[in-house]
């Protein structure tokens, strides 16, 4: 199978450049300035489109096995490649908890059965992410792309030194959501302005940043290669920078959200309710700075959709997580590319080139890889609309925004995983 992207504007490193892509059994074969005289090739035109390489996303929570009633993995690697996305990094919070090989098959037969883009299993860190016993590690190694306890931090010191000792030993990187648990005191949004206003209990930004001090202090005893999940604070960027200038092995992402608003903007509505929380806006300027000078090395999104009545109960009563596959580019393109804070080759680089750098994962966008690539429209705007979302969960506090970047085409081996209304073929 033959399909040819015909004289679209391809974004590579030394800039966009007007090319055809060929592609063939599912790789890029050439990257050419005149369009390729073929009979046999399925040619697609798409008007403004510019093509990228797959986004990929380290953070999501595709919940199969164990609550299908929320995301499965048909559903939720649908809903990737709608937002451009071609390889996602699945987290552990599952029934069962992927701690052993046994308990890692369920959904290693769910992605080769329902998945249409690359599927990366997390293994996790400790037994049924319980924090008391260490997993199976070595057993899983082969079968995942890192460790991680995502949903709950490893409260136990030594527990996480020998998690480091491991995977360091098995070549891999630990993923740490970091949250002290004795710190958070109730709270279920950031203790800011908002929660002061308003009587909600807050979660202090210590809770976070305590524990990437200790876990930083534990890579410079280990030299584990060490990643921390959604950052939200100011102290936590400062730590991270100080790391990377000792030369720790450190890296770490943020989310849309936490880019994006700051606790002043909350809203009594579930959409608002994540962990870790909004947070103030000096919070959201770190964050933002992070991203400019590079100790934010990637954007994921903490995909974590719910059921609607698991999402109705407020600030207070609703679930943590809200869905972010399909809105990531066209928000993040909208609020920091288009008023100049980024660069577009800036979000690339947090969408794609570091997370696959960092993790081994993700392909190139050149002759010879794999035909992982996606195809945007940078100037179509539109509203959100969760009734449009191909995820089951529908939560996001995007929703009503007027964005730019829509998602035309996106291909995951050379084959059409999300393609839009409109556009040629022949």
């Amino acid at each position: 199978m033959k399909i040819l992207l015909n004289q679209m504007t391809v974004f590579r490193k030394g800039g966009p450049e007007k090319l055809s892509v060929l592609i063939e059994d599912g790789r890029i074969v050439s990257l050419s300035k005149q369009a390729p005289t073929l009979s046999d090739a399925q040619v697609i035109e798409l008007k403004n489109g510019m093509v990228f390489p797959g986004f990929v996303d380290v953070h999501v929570h595709l919940r199969e096995p164990g609550f299908s009633y929320k995301e499965t993995i048909a559903t939720g690697t649908r809903a990737a490649a709608r937002g451009g996305v071609t390889t996602v990094c699945s987290m552990p919070n599952l029934k069962p908890v992927p701690d052993s090989p046994a308990n890692l098959q369920p959904q290693l037969e769910a992605i080769r059965r329902d998945a249409v883009v690359h599927v990366c299993p997390y293994g996790a860190i400790t037994v049924g992410e319980k924090g008391e016993q260490l997993a199976d590690l070595e057993g899983m190694a082969s079968q995942v792309v890192a460790f991680s306890d995502d949903g709950r931090g490893v409260q136990d010191r030594a527990m996480m030194k020998e998690a480091m000792v491991r995977a360091k030993a098995l070549g891999k990187v630990i993923v740490a959501h970091c949250e002290d648990e004795s710190l958070v005191g109730g709270g279920y949004i950031h203790d800011g302005v908002y929660a002061k206003a308003h009587g909600h209990r807050g979660n202090p930004s210590a809770s976070e940043w305590k524990q990437v001090e200790r876990d930083l202090a534990l890579v410079a005893e280990t030299g584990c290669a060490y990643h921390v999940c959604h950052v939200s604070t100011k102290e936590t960027v400062a730590l991270i920078r100080q790391a990377k200038k000792d030369g720790l092995d450190v890296t770490c992402e943020t989310t849309p959200h936490y880019l994006v608003f700051h606790d002043e903007q909350l809203q009594e509505d579930g959409r608002f309710k994540m962990n870790p929380p909004i947070r103030s806006k000096a919070d959201r300027q770190a964050l933002l700075e992070g991203v400019q000078d590079g100790t934010v090395e990637m954007v994921a999104t903490d995909h974590a959709p719910h059921a609607a009545e698991e999402k109705a109960g407020g600030l207070e009563k609703s679930y943590n997580g809200i869905v972010g596959l399909e809105t990531a580019f066209p928000v993040l393109y909208t609020h920091l590319v288009r008023p100049g804070l980024l660069t577009l080759g800036q979000l690339v680089d947090l969408m794609h080139t570091n997370p696959a750098r960092r993790f081994g994962i993700g392909s190139a966008l050149e002759e010879g890889a794999a035909a992982d690539l996606t195809v945007f429209d940078l100037e179509a705007s539109y509203p959100i609309r969760p009734e449009d979302f191909l995820s089951l969960g529908k939560s996001s506090p995007f929703t009503g925004q007027t964005v730019y970047g829509k998602c035309l085409l996106t291909l995951s081996d050379g084959a059409i995983a999300w393609q839009a209304e409109g556009g040629t073929q022949r």
